[in-house]
């Protein structure tokens, strides 16, 4: 089973690489990994896709809360916001490429680059959506593909936060 989990760290250079030792250093397994700049520059927010059962879960959330650069970790919801994003290049031949815009329209996937021979589709969604656009693509001859790692978000109040005094706001508007 896939489990999500946020992870709020520091942001300078050397955490990540810290992160990620931790995992192979311990035999688990990550299934995606990734990482990106806060509201508060300060701080990043890894969303790590992890596979295991429960017991490997709450391993992977006690080994990362002993690192120092870790703020907090938590488990995303499974009725959170959870995206993908792919880049794939696909053989176009003008025989087919009215076939595979067609195509990529029912996914609602975009066409960001043509030329002669080729096109390259954007697509943004979960997992599940992603696949079946790449399955669909294999028959016209996909040259090249690239893509991210799920991105969470919880839905509703529920929210990864640092919960550090730095002064500022709460999420009350309240002065901290």
């Amino acid at each position: 089973m896939k489990h999500i989990l946020g992870v709020l760290v520091e942001n300078h250079p050397g955490v990540l690489s810290k992160v990620s030792g931790l995992f192979s250093r311990r035999g688990f397994n990550i299934y995606s990994l990734a990482v990106g700049m806060t509201e508060d520059p300060t701080v990043s927010r890894i969303t790590i896709v992890v596979e295991g059962d429960s017991y490997i879960v709450e391993q992977v959330i006690k080994q990362l809360n002993k690192l120092i650069d870790v703020i907090k970790v938590s488990r995303i919801e499974e009725d959170s916001l959870t995206r993908e994003l792919a880049l794939i290049k696909v053989k176009a031949e003008p025989a087919t490429r009215h076939q595979i815009v067609e195509l990529i329209n029912i996914f609602r996937a975009q066409v960001v680059d043509i030329n002669k021979n080729h096109l390259i589709v954007e697509i943004t969604g979960d997992s599940e959506k992603i696949t079946a656009l790449v399955d669909m693509l294999k028959d016209y001859g996909i040259e090249e593909m690239v893509r991210t790692g799920a991105i969470a978000i919880n839905r509703g109040r529920k929210m990864l936060k640092d919960d550090r005094n730095k002064g500022g706001y709460d999420n009350g508007n309240n002065v901290l």
